[in-house]
C-alpha cells in the first residue's frame, strides 16, 4: 500500500515537473522574443540614422564638388573674357598705330608731291617741321578786293602782328585763291600785286569759278596740310566775322581727338528743282523728293583735324564733288570714324544776336546773316560787327593755346 502510494506520488510529481518545465520554456521563449525584439529595434534605428547621415554627407560632398566646378567654370570664363578683352585692346592699339603711321607716311608723300608739282612754298615753316595750332584759309574771289580789305581792317592781323601771330600763337591766316582761266592775265596780276603788298595769300593750282568751289576746298586742304603741320585746318568765307582767340580756345578743347569735324551741323532739304539756289543736280542719289541731306557743317566756317585734312590730300583724286561745297566735305567724312562736333557759336547772327551773347559772356566764334549766307553788305558792315561783337585785341595776345 505504501509502495503504491509512493509510486503514485512520484508519477504525480513527474507530471507537475513537466508542466512547470513547459511553462518555464514558454516563459523563457517569450522573454527571449521580447528581448530580441527590443534589441533589434535599437540597432535598426541607429542604422537608419547612420545611413541618413552618410547620405547627407554624400549630398554635401556632391554639392561642394558641383559648387567648386561652377566656380572653376566661372573663373575660367572670366579668365577667357579677360584674355579676349586684352587681345581686342591690343588689336585696337595696333590698328591705331598702323593708322597713325599711314597718316604720317601719306602726309610725307603729299608734301613730296606738292614740292615736285611746283606748289607754292610757305614763307614761314614751309618744311612742315614746326608745329602750328591752326591754319585759317579765308575763301575769296578775284572780285572781292573790298571784302578782303574789310577783313584786314578788323579781325585779321597785318604786318608785324601777323608775323607775331604765326610765331607766338602758331596761327597761320591766308586768303585762299586759285588762278583765272587765262593764266597770267589781268586778274592774276592784280592778286600778285596785292600779295606783294600784304603777303597774306595762298595761291592754289586751281581755276576759279563758283561751281568749282568743292574742288577748290579739296585743293586748299591738300595744299595747306602739305605746307604747314597744324593741329587744325579751318575754312571760312571772306564775308564772315571771326573772333580768332575764341576760335583757338574752342579748337584746343578737341585737340586730343584725332579725327574731328567741327562746325554748325545742319541737314537741309535736297533741292531737285532746276534754277533755284543750291540746286542739287544729283538729287536722285539722296532718295525720293523731299529728302534731306546727311548732317554736315554749314559752309561759312568749319574746322577739321590734321588726320582729316591728310585724308583729303591722299584721296583727293577719288573724292566725289557735289554742287554744294559744304555737302561735298560732309560726304567725304560720312563713312569714316569721325566725331562731328555741333557748336552753335560758330554760326551766330550779326548784332544784336552776337552782341547780346558777348555781353552774357558767351563770345561768338563767327557771326553772319543766314539770309545772305554771310554778313549782308559785309564791306560796309564788317567794322560795325567787329566793334559790337569783337572779342577785343587783347583777347588774342593774352590767350594761351
Amino acid at each position: 500500500m505504501s509502495s503504491k502510494s509512493r509510486g503514485f506520488d512520484s508519477a504525480q510529481k513527474n507530471v507537475v515537473s513537466r508542466k512547470l518545465t513547459l511553462l518555464l520554456c514558454i516563459g523563457c521563449f517569450c522573454a527571449g522574443m521580447l528581448f530580441t525584439s527590443r534589441m533589434s529595434v535599437e540597432p535598426e534605428d541607429k542604422v537608419l540614422v547612420r545611413r541618413a547621415a552618410m547620405e547627407a554627407g554624400r549630398q554635401n560632398l556632391i554639392k561642394e564638388d558641383r559648387d567648386q566646378k561652377s566656380k572653376d567654370v566661372k573663373n575660367e570664363h572670366k579668365s577667357i573674357l579677360g584674355e579676349v578683352s586684352k587681345t581686342q585692346h591690343a588689336i585696337q592699339t595696333l590698328d591705331k598705330t598702323i593708322s597713325n603711321l599711314e597718316m604720317e607716311l601719306a602726309a610725307a608723300r603729299a608734301t613730296q608731291e606738292s614740292i615736285m608739282d611746283g606748289s607754292p612754298v610757305s614763307n614761314t615753316g614751309s618744311t612742315g617741321k614746326r608745329k602750328y595750332l591752326m591754319v585759317v584759309g579765308i575763301n575769296t574771289a578775284f572780285s572781292s578786293r573790298k571784302r578782303r580789305d574789310s577783313v584786314r581792317a578788323t579781325w585779321m592781323p597785318q604786318g608785324e602782328k601777323k608775323r607775331k601771330l604765326e610765331e607766338e600763337k602758331g596761327i597761320i591766316m591766308r586768303f585762299v585763291i586759285g588762278h583765272s582761266a587765262t593764266a597770267g592775265g589781268i586778274l592774276d596780276r592784280a592778286i600778285e600785286a596785292e600779295d606783294q603788298k600784304h603777303g597774306d595769300f595762298l595761291r592754289l593750282e586751281h581755276v576759279e569759278g563758283y561751281l568749282e568751289l568743292s574742288a577748290k576746298t579739296k585743293i586748299y586742304f591738300a595744299t595747306a596740310v602739305a605746307l604747314w603741320d597744324a593741329e587744325f585746318y579751318v575754312k571760312v568765307d571772306d564775308d564772315v566775322h571771326v573772333n580768332i582767340a575764341t576760335l583757338g580756345t574752342t579748337l584746343i578743347r578737341h585737340r586730343a581727338k584725332r579725327r574731328v569735324y567741327i562746325g554748325c551741323m545742319k541737314s537741309g532739304p535736297v533741292l531737285a528743282q532746276k534754277g533755284v539756289r543750291y540746286h542739287e543736280p544729283e538729287h536722285w542719289k539722296f532718295g525720293d523728293d523731299g529728302n534731306k541731306y546727311f548732317r554736315h557743317a554749314t559752309g561759312q566756317l568749319y574746322a577739321i583735324s590734321k588726320d582729316l585734312a591728310t585724308y583729303i590730300s591722299i584721296n583727293r583724286h577719288v573724292l566725289h564733288k557735289y554742287a554744294n561745297e559744304d555737302v561735298s566735305i560732309g560726304s567725304w567724312f560720312i563713312g569714316l570714324d569721325v566725331e562731328h562736333i555741333d557748336d552753335r557759336r560758330l554760326c551766330c547772327g550779326t548784332p544784336p544776336d552776337c552782341e547780346w551773347k558777348a555781353q552774357a559772356g558767351n563770345v561768338c566764334v563767327a557771326s553772319f546773316d543766314w539770309s545772305c549766307s554771310g554778313i549782308c553788305k559785309s564791306v560796309e558792315r564788317m567794322k560795325e560787327v567787329h566793334r559790337r561783337c569783337g572779342e577785343g585785341e587783347n583777347a588774342l595776345w593774352s590767350a594761351a593755346f
